[in-house]
């Protein structure tokens, strides 16, 4: 389950952030979460639930905002949004897609008292 690697290295940047702010509580973390980053948002709420119980973020809000996979047909020259990483353009079926996005993990921001 790699969503708790996921978790302890956002809970880390926080945490290092919520210091460096003299703050002693964060409130909530929003994410921006690709719809193609292999992630499993269920696992990656219930992970951070257990691995914020005892730190600076116990009892915050994991808020996510998720980003639409996209990618570029150079055969159709079309954006196109997709659900999965594959190779063939949903609109003429023939090219190799360059994701363009939809890969993304980062922290968007951190709420700290």
């Amino acid at each position: 389950m790699h969503e708790m690697t996921i978790v302890s290295g956002v809970l880390k940047i926080a945490e290092d952030q919520a210091r460096a702010a003299e703050a002693t509580v964060i409130n909530s973390i929003e994410l921006e979460v690709g719809q193609l980053a292999g992630i499993e948002l269920d696992s990656l709420h219930f992970c951070f639930g257990v691995a914020c119980k005892n730190t600076m973020a116990a009892g915050a809000e994991l808020v996510v905002h998720s980003i639409a996979g996209k990618g570029y047909c150079s055969e159709c020259a079309k954006e196109v949004l997709v659900g999965i990483q594959m190779g063939v353009c949903p609109e003429c079926e023939k090219a190799i897609l360059e994701i363009s996005q939809g890969r993304e993990l980062r922290v968007l921001r951190i709420n700290v008292d």
